[in-house]
């Protein structure tokens, strides 16, 4: 045989084995060992919360701009005359 085919044969089993070894491997983080989440559920509830009130200010400013009520006004007088949702 070629002695450069029997090498590039040799470093192309290498890679093939290399590949399939790694990605075999899946190292897992200290919370999946334990079976928890890394998620931290009380944080994302409190960004959602902040996001919500961003937007709703940016929402209302806008509105302010323009020379409209607020979407909470209009939303308490839709309430009070039964219409909200209509």
């Amino acid at each position: 045989m070629d002695p450069v085919l029997v090498v590039f044969g040799g470093l192309v089993l290498f890679l093939v084995v290399f590949a399939l070894a790694l990605g075999a491997w899946h190292p897992k983080s200290g919370a999946q060992i334990v079976g928890r989440s890394m998620r931290d559920e009380g944080a994302e509830a409190e960004i959602e919360a902040h996001d919500i009130d961003q937007m709703l200010d940016s929402i209302n400013e806008i509105r302010r701009r323009t020379g409209r009520r607020d979407v909470g006004e209009e939303l308490a007088d839709e309430a009070m005359r039964g219409t909200w949702g209509e």
